[in-house]
């Protein structure tokens, strides 16, 4: 047990958080090559609107099983077994809970094959019958991959909790390579483009990347199964105490892409495609920036508040946020200063032309907003979990749902398409600083906010001129160098984000020197905090 905790001390978290991050920037990667292959071969119409509405139906169905947050409900509850010596108690939870959780899934599936048609026509309204028609086979084949994802996300917790974390990395590169070779390998066969080679890889791609895979990863740290295990093991009340509000709570975040699918549809044709792009563009940097810390530092949160260690605890969750905001406000400036030729060298070939082109960066613009308050929820979210207040966050996020839906009306009748990224970054902003005002209450908390706003704050003077000024080079650039949009594009890249780092490091030396000269002596720490100093301060 002694050689177990080791594995979470602040060293081997930032090992950890190396690892978590390498996995997800070479499946966000992917993730982007997927879209530029999909993008490529079919752009974005009423066709590849389909596609994307296929995939609300089985989301829906993961999401009413905590799926997508079952290594967060379940390392809680293993790690308690592993703090008390009882890894075979452990494992003995983890049969009981596996087996209602294959069994709940499956029933989920099969109801969802069953009602596909009568939700797809309620959820978009706008489409037709032959479109209706089509999003219904193709959410038929995809549906069975939750199970994959639902079982499979129990044998990934499990290695979290025993501090290993490279097969679980692996799982969405196996997923995205799964889509990516499944939509070349059906148009070489049958010579049609079609969404349903995507779909059928993603199927394939499920099993072997979070199912397959997971399951080897969890028999190469120790799995045992006992099926001789009650099916009223305590370990079910435990599971359904922290994953019930999950299941119950309709939070703005778990609905975020379902509602950028209904209401994108609702902004016209190939609109829910676009955002669809824009909004996976703009997770790349989530992903490797914040994902990776929420995902390495939450079996130790967890730990520490099995401990009872507050104090520590608190420190884990300030030195993480400051970390992961600071470094998402500087992605955010470059995403937002660099929108249209990001688009135009990942996408703009093909079916892809320039007029989508303006519309998927119009909408990453809007997204890139929102960068920092994703990268935020990461931490706050899984700070909550791990003192199992799973009820907190669930009941702010689906009262914040409540606001979201008309919001979204709205505004997508007063800014199209638009009006649905605005929206997203709104309503998520609003939960987040909920959240934040709820962890921070505390008396012994309150240091830590002042500690973390200080830093996001020092961000903000560095990213702003550094954005504008990257931004003016790549336009001045893209409209230079007429008649090659791809080869000015990469050139405004490279150029723009030389000068926004360029203008970042200068102005935060310049500011560091002043502010060192003026400060008295024996007067503290520098007042700019650069990108440096923060990931010194990550876990």
């Amino acid at each position: 047990m002694t050689a177990l905790l080791a594995r979470f001390r602040r060293g081997d978290m930032g090992t950890a958080a190396m690892i978590v991050a390498a996995g997800i920037l070479v499946s966000r990667l992917l993730g982007i090559i997927r879209d530029m292959v999909f993008a490529a071969m079919l752009g974005s119409d009423g066709v590849t609107d389909v596609y994307v509405a296929a995939f609300r139906i089985p989301d829906f169905a993961n999401y009413l099983l905590a799926g997508g947050f079952l290594t967060i409900t379940f390392i809680p509850i293993f790690s308690s077994y592993l703090a008390d010596d009882d890894e075979e108690g452990g494992w003995r939870a983890f049969t009981a809970i596996l087996r209602w959780l294959s069994l709940g899934i499956t029933v989920a599936i099969i109801a969802a094959w069953v009602a596909a048609p009568a939700i797809l026509n309620w959820l978009y309204p706008d489409f037709s019958a032959e479109q209706v028609a089509s999003t219904t086979t193709l959410t038929r084949i995809v549906l069975p991959a939750q199970f994959a994802f639902v079982v499979g996300a129990m044998f990934a917790a499990v290695q979290y909790a025993k501090g290993v974390f490279t097969i679980p990395t692996i799982a969405p590169i196996a997923y995205n390579l799964g889509i990516i070779i499944g939509g070349v390998t059906y148009a070489a066969v049958t010579g049609t483009q079609d969404p349903a080679g995507f779909i059928w890889g993603a199927l394939v791609g499920a099993f072997v990347g979070n199912f397959a895979l997971q399951v080897w990863g969890a028999r190469r740290v120790g799995m045992r199964l006992y099926l001789g295990t009650s099916w009223k093991h305590p370990a079910i009340l435990s599971y359904l105490a922290i994953a019930l509000p999950l299941m119950l709570g309709q939070s703005v975040v778990a609905l975020d892409e379902i509602f950028m699918s209904v209401f994108g549809q609702r902004a016209g044709t190939g609109s829910q495609t676009n955002l669809q792009y824009a909004r996976r563009t703009m997770f790349v940097p989530i992903g490797v920036i914040a994902q990776a810390a929420a995902v390495a530092a939450y079996p130790t949160l967890a730990r520490l508040f099995a401990e009872g260690n507050r104090a520590e605890m608190l420190k884990t969750v300030n030195r993480a946020l400051r970390y992961v905001l600071v470094l998402s406000i500087g992605a955010a400036g470059i995403v937002a200063a660099m929108t249209v030729p990001t688009v135009r060298v990942l996408f703009e070939r093909g079916a892809f032309t320039s007029q989508e082109t303006e519309a998927v960066a119009a909408a990453l613009f809007m997204y890139a907003f929102g960068i920092p308050v994703w990268g935020a929820l990461q931490i706050i979210t899984r700070a909550f979990y791990a003192r199992r207040e799973m009820w907190t966050p669930v009941i702010i996020g689906t009262v914040v749902t409540f606001f979201a839906v008309p919001t979204y009306a709205v505004m997508v009748n007063a800014f199209g398409f638009r009006g649905v990224a605005i929206t997203s970054v709104l309503t998520l902003g609003i939960y987040t600083a909920v959240l934040f005002a709820v962890w921070y209450r505390p008396t012994d908390a309150r240091s830590g906010f002042a500690t973390v706003i200080r830093s996001a704050g020092r961000a903000i003077p560095l990213v702003v001129p550094a954005a504008f000024a990257a931004s003016g080079v790549s336009w001045m650039i893209s409209t230079g160098i007429a008649g090659a949009p791809l080869i000015s594009a990469i050139i405004a890249l490279v150029a723009g984000g030389a000068v926004y780092v360029g203008v970042v490091i200068g102005i935060g030396s310049t500011l560091n020197d002043w502010l060192h000269e003026r400060r008295p002596p024996g007067d503290g720490p520098s007042e700019i905090e650069t990108v440096a100093s923060a990931v010194d301060t990550a876990p």
